[in-house]
């Protein structure tokens, strides 16, 4: 699913309003009637409503609402906050719908002095003051407003966006002069901030509210960004040949563990095996081996030349995949094999945990990386290598730029984990929860993906089916477990259930 930006919006409601053809009102009461449809699933009759309007087309949305909820028996209160002295074409036509319509509870058009209504609990207000145009954050008499709303007890549905929350960049948003909202219900597609933990609060519960604009638009269009969806996953997922044996099915080689960070190893290991490789060889010192052979007796084990950590760099040259990282470490020895691990591997890399770590506290040694090789950092450890950032939308945009600064792959781990090609262009996976917040899940998540990089996936591939993968086995180890208890192992014992289910 393509997400489309503020300035892109506007274009498809063009192009559908052109080639379908529809007339822009009247696309306004196709969204109104699907809106009305989906709030009043929720709010009985007897909840008192209060719909707060701005001049342009989400007021418009709003207006629409308003009438509609009122011909179906709820007692509508609107406030049409006309500050500037004009309305959009599509707000001013539904002022007049409202008016001549005569079923509304009562209808204010706000020019100057406001004298608020008192907001209690069992109320609902709907929020259309201002949409995904805004461009600024709200000062003046709307901030007062919108945090009026906020301390009151009402419920509160926005339209299409929470008044105040901009659909990129909040990086320099005022957040006390945001709607929080109960429900979102935004138009046709989640826009780009929905996807950021910080603005969680005000979105609330979200759903998507299909207008039915036109596919053939949304196809034309190019987007910066993407939403994986399942069918992405199964087209890319590679057969099994009836004939095929295990030299066929690839040989990946984790570099992991350091003694007393066994486990890390374990967990990648056991992840990149269930992966579908034909072998895994797995480099680790050697107070590491008894557990090693013991946890995953289906592994080669090699050992390494340290009784305690990482201190030298191993040829790969029999091996389809690298992953480098996890328990691995960050002493100065450790680093300085590293990273002449990394300058002499020719096949795949995935770089994960300490390799990360390590890299954070050498940055010079960045410049050094093999092209296409792909970092799994999870938001702090990107905030190392790259410098602090204010918000999720600096943390991606610096993701972004590094993955095409090293021509590599940047996955930025998290609810909504972003995958950063070097082309710039950014893909979401819709699959995890919260109870994937646990030690050993991006161990795990780099097993899989060097895993199926060792398989013959094309590097793009196995991100976007080892990311949606890691998430869907978390999804299903949830519905079964619970959130609360969930372990890392948990992840790795559904992978065969999320491969089944993708495959079926």
């Amino acid at each position: 699913m393509k997400i489309f930006t503020s300035s892109q919006i506007p274009e498809l409601d063009r192009y559908t309003i052109e080639h379908e053809p529809i007339a822009s009102l009247d696309l306004m009461e196709r969204a109104a009637k699907a809106l009305t449809r989906a709030i009043t699933e929720i709010w009985p009759q007897t909840t008192p409503v209060y719909v707060f309007a701005g001049h342009g087309n989400n007021g418009g949305d709003a207006l629409a609402v308003s009438r509609l909820m009122a011909e179906r028996g709820y007692q509508v209160n609107v406030y049409l906050f006309n500050i500037c002295g004009h309305l959009s074409a599509d707000c001013m036509a539904n002022r007049q719908r409202l008016q001549e319509s005569k079923r509304v509870a009562s209808f204010v058009e706000v020019t100057q002095e406001f004298d608020p209504p008192k907001l209690e609990e069992g109320m609902l207000v709907i929020d259309g003051l201002f949409g995904s145009g805004l461009n600024k954050p709200l000062g003046g008499g709307f901030a007062s407003l919108v945090k009026y709303i906020n301390v009151s007890k009402a419920q509160v549905v926005s339209i299409d966006v929470p008044s105040g929350l901009m659909t990129e960049d909040n990086t320099y948003n005022v957040r006390a002069n945001i709607i929080h909202a109960t429900l979102t219900l935004t138009l046709q597609q989640p826009k780009l901030s929905f996807f950021f933990p910080e603005n969680q609060p005000f979105i609330g519960q979200l759903r998507v509210i299909d207008i039915r604009l036109s596919q053939e638009g949304m196809q034309k269009m190019e987007a910066s960004y993407t939403l994986i969806e399942e069918a992405d996953v199964r087209e890319r997922l590679l057969g099994r040949s009836a004939f095929a044996h295990k030299g066929q099915m690839g040989h990946a080689l984790l570099v992991a563990g350091s003694y007393c960070m066994a486990g890390a190893a374990v967990l990648a290991a056991r992840a990149c095996l269930r992966s579908g490789v034909g072998k895994l060889t797995i480099n680790s010192p050697r107070r590491n081996i008894e557990v090693l052979q013991m946890s995953v007796p289906e592994a080669i084990i090699q050992k390494g030349n340290e009784e305690t950590f990482f201190a030298e760099a191993v040829d790969t040259e029999e091996y389809q995949a690298l992953g480098i990282g996890p328990g691995l470490g960050v002493s100065e020895q450790t680093a300085i094999a590293l990273i002449a691990q990394l300058r002499r591997t020719r096949c795949p890399i995935v770089a994960d945990a300490d390799a990360l770590n390590i890299l954070a506290s050498h940055r010079a040694w960045m410049q050094q990386l093999p092209k296409g090789i792909i970092l799994t950092p999870h938001p702090k450890e990107l905030d190392r290598l790259e410098g602090h950032s204010a918000d999720t939308y600096e943390r991606l945009t610096k993701a972004r730029n590094l993955a095409e600064r090293l021509q590599g792959i940047v996955i930025v781990k998290g609810h909504y984990t972003a995958i950063c090609l070097p082309d710039g262009h950014i893909m979401f996976s819709p699959t995890g929860n919260a109870g994937m917040a646990t030690a050993g899940s991006g161990d795990v998540l780099t097993g899989i993906l060097t895993g199926l990089l060792a398989r013959g996936y094309k590097p793009q591939d196995a991100c976007i089916v080892g990311v949606y993968l890691h998430g869907l086995a978390g999804d299903l180890a949830a519905q079964d477990l619970g959130e609360e208890s969930l372990l890392a192992s948990d992840i790795v014992r559904y992978i065969a259930r999320a491969f089944k289910r993708l495959k079926d």
